[in-house]
This record gives C-alpha cells, sequence and structure tokens, in this order.
C-alpha cells in the first residue's frame, strides 16, 4: 500500500487551523486508503462509486469540506482539495475525481445567491451536486424570472450519485454585438436525463455519463454570470464572508482536480518501489532493486512527484492569502495559475509513463495495479485543464501583451 501521511511541501496551510480540524480531516482520507485499494476493480466494473464508497465519503464529512460552516461544513482553505484527492488518489484516481469534482461544488454553491443554496441545502445539506462547465454544449434563453435552458453536455462526473447538476451554457440573445454571456445554472435531477456514455479506457470508475435538457426553466437566483467569478465578492459573500469563496474560479479551475494525479503519480511510485525492492529480474534473475537504471528512474519520478506537489500546494495556499488580503488578480496572474496547474499534472503524468515503462512486461498483467495508475495518469491528463498547449500558449499570450484566448478567465 503506499505511504500516507506527510509529503514534501505537505504543510498544513497557512490561515489559521487552531483545532486541527484541517489534519484531522486529511487523516480521515488516509485512513480510507486501505478500503479503497480493495475495492477499486469493482468501482472499474461499475462505472461509477460503490455505494459503500459513497457512503463513507458522507460519514467522513470529507465531502464538505469547503461547505459553509453555517450549514454544518468544514469550510477549510482551498488546498484541501488538492491535499484531500492526494490521500484519495493514492488509493483509486476514479474515487479522488468524483470526490474532488463533488466536494468542490459546495465551495462554487457557496458563491450563488442565498436563494439558490437554500434551495438545495435546506433540503439535504449532504446533497451532491453534479456538474459539466462545457460552455458550448447548452444553450440558454432570457425569460421573465429566468431561463429556458436546453443542451446535451458530456463528462458529468459523479451524476449518477448526484441530485443537482451545474451545466454551463452560451446564453443566446438577438443581439451579441456586445458579446457572450457564458452562465452555470443549477438544475435538478428531475429536469435532466442521464445518458449512459460511460465507457472509458481510464478514469473508468468515475460514472462520467452525458446529460441532457430539453427547454427546462431555472429560476433566476438559480444562476450566476461567469464574470461573478472572476474574484472577489460573490453574490453569496453577503452570507459567506470568508475569502475562500472570494477566490476566482476558473483560474484555478486546474487545481480543483490535480490532485487526483497528484495522488495517483505518488501511489504509482511507491508501489513500483514495493515490487523493485522484492522482484528478480525473469531474464537473468537480477535483483531490480540493484540496478541502476531502476535506481535514477525512482529518483527521477519521485522529483517530478514532489515538485508537482509544491507547485500544486504553493498555488493555492498563495491565493488563499491573496483572497485574504482583498487582492484580485490580473490576468497575468490567472494565466500563470492555469500554466502551473496543467504542468504540475504533466509532471505527474510523465512519472507514472516512466515507471510504467520501467516495470516492463510484468506491468502489463490487469491483476497488477501499476497498468490501472497508468490509464488513469493518462485519463486525467486528457482533461483541457491540464492541456500545457493550451494553457501555455495562452499564458504566453498575455505575456506578449495579447489578450487571453480563455473567456472564462
Amino acid at each position: 500500500m503506499p505511504g500516507a501521511g506527510p509529503k514534501p511541501g505537505a504543510s498544513v496551510p497557512s490561515g489559521g487551523d487552531g483545532n486541527g480540524a484541517y489534519a484531522r480531516m486529511i487523516a480521515r482520507a488516509e485512513a480510507l486508503i486501505p478500503r479503497l485499494r480493495e475495492r477499486a476493480s469493482r468501482t472499474e466494473e461499475l462505472r461509477r462509486l460503490p455505494p459503500e464508497t459513497e457512503r463513507e465519503l458522507h460519514e467522513s464529512g470529507l465531502f464538505r469540506i469547503l461547505q459553509p460552516k453555517r450549514v454544518g461544513g468544514s469550510e477549510l482553505d482551498y488546498v484541501a482539495l488538492v491535499d484531500g484527492a492526494d490521500a484519495i488518489g493514492q488509493a483509486d484516481a476514479s474515487v479522488a475525481w468524483n470526490w474532488a469534482n463533488l466536494a468542490s461544488h459546495h465551495w462554487m454553491l457557496a458563491m450563488f445567491d442565498k436563494r439558490a443554496q437554500d434551495m438545495v441545502w435546506s433540503k439535504d445539506a449532504d446533497a451532491l451536486i453534479a456538474s459539466s462547465f462545457i460552455f458550448p454544449a447548452g444553450r440558454a434563453r432570457k425569460v421573465d424570472g429566468g431561463y429556458v435552458l436546453r443542451g446535451r453536455w458530456p463528462f458529468s462526473s459523479g451524476v449518477d450519485s448526484s441530485e443537482w447538476n451545474m451545466l454551463a451554457s452560451v446564453v443566446s440573445t438577438e443581439d451579441e454585438a456586445d458579446g457572450i454571456e457564458y452562465r452555470i445554472f443549477v438544475v435538478n435531477k428531475r429536469d435532466y436525463k442521464i445518458l449512459d456514455t460511460w465507457d472509458a479506457t481510464g478514469l473508468r470508475g468515475t460514472g462520467s455519463n452525458d446529460v441532457e435538457v430539453n427547454d427546462a426553466f431555472v429560476e433566476e437566483p438559480m444562476t450566476l454570470a461567469v464574470s461573478d467569478l472572476d474574484g472577489g465578492p460573490t453574490p453569496g459573500s453577503a452570507i459567506n464572508p470568508n475569502a475562500l469563496y472570494q477566490l476566482p474560479v476558473f483560474s484555478l479551475f486546474p487545481y480543483v482536480l490535480s490532485g487526483v494525479a497528484l495522488g495517483n503519480a505518488q501511489a504509482c511510485l511507491d508501489d513500483y518501489v514495493d515490487i523493485a525492492r522484492h522482484r528478480a529480474s525473469t531474464y537473468n534473475r537480477a535483483k531490480i532493486g540493484d540496478l541502476q537504471s531502476t535506481q535514477i528512474k525512482i529518483a527521477e519520478a519521485s522529483a517530478k512527484i514532489d515538485a508537482a506537489r509544491v507547485i500544486m500546494r504553493s498555488t493555492c495556499i498563495e491565493a488563499m492569502a491573496e483572497a485574504r488580503r482583498g487582492h484580485i488578480p490580473d490576468m497575468a496572474a490567472k494565466t500563470k495559475c492555469r500554466r502551473d496547474g496543467a504542468f504540475a499534472v504533466n509532471l505527474c503524468t510523465e512519472a507514472v509513463s516512466l515507471l510504467f515503462s520501467a516495470s516492463g512486461a510484468r506491468g502489463l498483467f490487469t491483476s497488477g495495479v501499476l497498468q490501472r495508475q497508468f490509464r488513469d495518469a493518462h485519463a486525467i491528463n486528457s482533461h483541457i485543464a491540464f492541456n500545457f498547449d493550451a494553457a501555455g500558449t495562452n499564458y504566453g499570450r498575455v505575456a506578449l501583451g495579447l489578450p487571453s484566448e480563455n473567456l472564462t478567465l
């Protein structure tokens, strides 16, 4: 089993944790590692979270780490998404992916109008919220009291476990001369259809199915303009004043899920080291751990993982410090966040690929964990938030004085 406990760069975040709540919550995540690892094959077979996994995440309080304290959440610092996913990802990347997604939506809902928060949390503060932030997938039009929404959204992770869904859409108008408006809509499951489309090579257990909406009416308070998420006070700030709910959402978007890549890579490294300590070559019976090439690959992979952890955590901790100071990052800072998030996950993917290649033919067996970690690493890296070509190009454009191509920043 991967080594739980503190990793390089894994200090408790600044901002105050006098009662040890942060450390206790991460310890709860680490305590789940053995059971989640044992269940990983079944999670893949189900193509979604097993009921017992979902129950354990609820009972531990982990789904609610970023939810406001006023409704029973933990209201921890944003870096909790990285640290929690790092821990859970050492057991099963699919579970970590769903956990991080679903936990982050409590954080985002706290930025909506109080009426939206009450609509969801007054009925069930544990209610899970899925999402699909693919704006071109939907079209909404303004009507009296709200919007009419339609579209088909892919990659709605954890949707089968969720009561609600955050769906991103373009708002259509007769005259778009003033530009296109991007909004997020909180929709109840009665208003969308789940399409069983998720049969993937990696992250198989995430149940990232499509959802379809046909002209559903969404009340105005259940929507939020992307421009309200640029950083600084949001519609929810009146009742949730913590700086956590004033972070720039889409510039920090990679860090919702980057910890999944981190935990998966750490597990791959730990598993590989354990195998190399005891395995002899099938070809000549030489001890794998005595080979200089093995030792160098372990050093290179561990350096990439440690560097990725420092990048992810320091970015999140600094973002919280800036929000507490009331500082809203400019476009250069926002594109740097996106650049570094993609770069850090790419480092994790490189580490896993290096170790999988070094594992030889033994790594190909489906009974082993390395092949799943390899598949999951590349599935994680396929997310647009981790596409370094896209993030790097946009960073370079802004550095050169050109406008950002990412319209959600």
